[in-house]
């Protein structure tokens, strides 16, 4: 039988936060826009590695788009709170339609 704590997703902000090893997803597929955070590099920080290099990208999520037309808008952080913070209002404003 599953765990119930597993069965419920992780979001953030209201949209679902899903992550594969070193990439980051951050919203639907079934909404028109994806952020997608990847990291690049981390450091040790006592017996953590902490992401001190994350690549920001909001992408289209339409399959029938060519692959090099997905990336809507790219940036990239020096630690995952900017990055995170950068995705979220992204995702926000384009799904809003602005």
């Amino acid at each position: 039988m599953a765990d119930k704590k597993t069965d419920i997703p992780l979001t953030y902000k209201g949209h679902p936060l899903r992550r594969k090893d070193n990439m980051i997803y951050y919203g639907s597929m079934a909404d028109k826009y994806i952020i997608v955070l990847q990291i690049l590099s981390s450091q040790k920080e006592g017996e953590l590695d902490m992401a001190n290099k994350i690549s920001v990208q909001l992408q289209l999520t339409d399959p029938d788009i060519k692959s090099r037309d997905v990336v809507v808008k790219k940036s990239e952080k020096q630690n995952l709170y900017d990055a995170m913070d950068l995705g979220a209002i992204w995702l926000e404003r384009a799904l809003a339609g602005k």
